[in-house]
C-alpha cells in the first residue's frame, strides 16, 4: 500500500509540474517583434496558393485539401506562413509528439523548424503522419520558436484529413494531419517549436 501511495504522489507531482509549464509558457514567451502587425495581401498567402501547396505536399487532391482548409480560412483568414513536415507520436493517458519540417514565410522565406509536445488527458493510440500547418499572426519568424498551448480534440476529420488548432490571439497554428495510425485524443498540452531537433518533450 505504501508503494501505491508513493506512486500516486509521484504522478501528482508530474501533473502539477506539467500544468505549471503550460500556464507559464503564455507569459514567458510573448512576441518581441516591433514590426507592424497588420495582415495584408503582400504578407499573407491566398487560399488558392495554400490549397495548391497543401495538395502537392500531402499527396491529396485539391478538393480534399480545400475542404479541410475551408473552415480554417473562415475562422482565421489568410495565413502569414505555412509548415510542411512529418510527425510521429503516441499516447496512453500521457502522450507525446515529435515532428520536423520547413517553415515557409511569405516575407522571410523558408527555414527549418522542429517541434515536440506532451499532453495529458484521454490519449490512446499511435500515428505517423505528414503535416501541413497554417500559421497566423507570425510577422517575425523568430516568434514561432516557443511553446504554443492547446485544448485539443484532434480525433476528427474533414475530407479524410485530421485538423487541430493550437495557440490563440498572438499566434495561431492550424495543423492538418494525414498518415498511418489511429489516435484518439482530447487532452491539454502544447507544442514546443525549436530551430534544431530536440528529444526532450518539455
Amino acid at each position: 500500500m505504501a508503494y501505491i501511495s508513493g506512486f500516486k504522489k509521484t504522478i501528482a507531482l508530474v501533473l502539477i509540474a506539467f500544468l505549471a509549464a503550460c500556464s507559464s509558457s503564455s507569459s514567458t514567451n510573448k512576441p518581441s517583434s516591433s514590426q507592424p502587425k497588420i495582415s495584408t495581401e503582400e504578407n499573407t498567402y491566398s487560399e488558392d496558393s495554400v490549397v495548391d501547396a497543401g495538395a502537392n505536399y500531402l499527396g491529396k487532391g485539391a478538393e480534399v485539401v480545400a475542404k479541410a482548409l475551408e473552415s480554417v480560412f473562415k475562422s482565421y483568414g489568410r495565413p502569414n506562413a505555412y509548415i510542411t513536415g512529418n510527425e510521429a507520436g503516441g499516447g496512453l493517458i500521457v502522450g507525446l509528439r515529435y515532428g520536423g519540417g520547413d517553415l515557409h514565410h511569405k516575407i522571410e522565406g523558408q527555414r527549418p523548424i522542429h517541434w515536440t509536445g506532451p499532453s495529458i488527458g484521454f490519449d490512446v493510440g499511435a500515428d505517423a503522419v505528414k503535416t501541413f500547418a497554417l500559421v497566423y499572426s507570425l510577422y517575425d519568424t523568430e516568434e514561432i520558436y516557443r511553446r504554443v498551448g492547446a485544448l485539443e480534440g484532434s480525433f476528427y476529420f474533414i475530407g479524410g484529413l485530421g485538423v487541430s488548432v493550437y495557440g490563440k490571439k498572438d499566434l495561431v497554428i492550424a495543423i492538418v494531419r494525414v498518415g498511418v495510425g489511429l489516435r484518439a485524443q482530447a487532452s491539454v498540452g502544447y507544442l514546443k517549436f525549436t530551430k534544431k531537433t530536440s528529444y526532450l518533450p518539455f
